[in-house]
């Protein structure tokens, strides 16, 4: 972390850290210049948690420009269609790759293309699973099936 960054990070948790204590009057003001009106609801606690919430979301805003657009992103899909995809746990391998399994004595090879697809015996796959699933005939998780993610790796996502 540069000194920048620690600095940011340090005045970010100074303004959050100040904001129980002051008065409602400065409260307010800070609300409007954050949000651009007044709060529309004279509950304390509320207002002070939702500055908060603002403060460090402006700050993510310039430190973590992708996280701030990959929410902005899962909001839109939400709002659009009710359902949000599940955040990406693990890296994905690297496009190119070749992605080989023994099962039942035959050699199986999946090709990693761009964005999220697999080629397997000339046919694209929307995932990995659904590859298992072709070469197997049963629901498989495709990063287990092709020893992409240890049982480490399950037991920490409570798995």
């Amino acid at each position: 972390m540069s000194s920048s960054s620690s600095e940011e990070a340090a005045s970010t948790a100074a303004q959050v850290a100040a904001l129980p204590d002051m008065p409602w009057s400065q409260l307010k003001a800070r609300w409007i210049a954050l949000f651009g009106e007044p709060p529309g609801i004279n509950n304390r606690r509320y207002v002070v948690r939702r500055l908060a919430h603002r403060i460090q979301e402006d700050a993510y805003r310039i430190s973590q420009p992708s996280l701030i657009s990959e929410n902005e992103r899962r909001v839109k899909q939400l709002l659009d269609t009710g359902r949000v995809s599940r955040r990406k746990t693990q890296v994905a391998p690297l496009v190119g790759s070749v992605l080989t399994r023994v099962h039942n004595g035959q050699v199986h090879r999946v090709k990693v293309l761009d964005g999220d697809v697999f080629e397997y015996q000339g046919r694209t796959f929307g995932s990995l699973s659904k590859v298992a699933r072709e070469i197997t005939g049963t629901r498989w998780s495709g990063p287990a099936f092709f020893g992409l993610r240890s049982n480490h790796d399950k037991k920490e996502q409570g798995a």
